[in-house]
């Protein structure tokens, strides 16, 4: 009888171990990513990346839109992306987020990173035509609209964003810049020391948001 229950039981554990090794690895949780626009822009000019990403796959309720007063400085913006990067994190129980930027909104989320702890909560940041060194542009933005004056070359925000190291901490920064961005003046001021820099093909400043080069270069960097 012992020899038996001895051969039964050697049986049941190799069943269980076979099933344990062919049974498949759970997949890793993916990242919530946050969607930030830039100066007079929209919510839904997202809508085009967030189709393809869930085409691709990616979860719908961790794709998030963060809008906002573009009117008020980067500054002021920063401290509410921080709110809002904090709810999102406590929604789904994750430590870290992807950031994905268009124009302006690459300077707010880089206050964030930089000055509001938000390296420790930024797996990647990525800027689509983002005026990261300024942009002659801005020259002809009305100097009472405190961004205007923030994105112009030298301006005093930028000095102290771009001071030290411009791509701080372990988060991994991406930049995509068009050389037909007409905005964004001169084109390679999207791009950062430290940063992954991308030259796209010709594109206009908006219609980066919803090129297929550079939705697959966003879903290549987040995925």
């Amino acid at each position: 009888m012992k020899r038996l229950l001895a051969v039964l039981s050697a049986l049941l554990l190799a069943a269980v171990l076979s099933f344990a090794q062919a049974a498949p690895a759970a997949a890793a949780p993916q990242t919530p990513v946050v969607f930030v626009h830039g100066f007079a822009g929209k919510g839904w000019q997202w809508t085009t990346m967030r189709n393809d990403l869930v085409s691709s796959g990616y979860p719908q309720e961790l794709l998030h839109v963060f809008s906002y007063d573009w009117a008020r400085s980067n500054k002021t913006t920063a401290d509410r992306l921080s709110s809002y990067v904090d709810g999102v994190l406590a929604q789904h129980g994750a430590d870290r987020v992807h950031l994905v930027t268009h124009s302006m909104g690459g300077l707010s989320s880089r206050w964030y990173i930089k000055n509001l702890g938000g390296a420790q909560k930024v797996d990647h940041w990525i800027s689509i035509g983002g005026p990261n060194n300024g942009t002659n542009v801005a020259e002809l933005c009305p100097s009472l609209l405190t961004p205007c004056k923030e994105m112009r070359h030298g301006s005093a925000f930028l000095d102290e964003l771009n001071s030290g190291d411009p791509t701080p901490g372990p988060t991994v920064y991406t930049t995509f810049r068009s050389p037909c961005d007409l905005i964004i003046s001169p084109t390679s001021s999207t791009s950062l020391p430290g940063a992954d820099n991308h030259r796209t093909g010709c594109l206009e400043h908006i219609s980066m948001m919803w090129s297929s080069e550079v939705i697959a270069g966003v879903r290549d960097t987040i995925t």
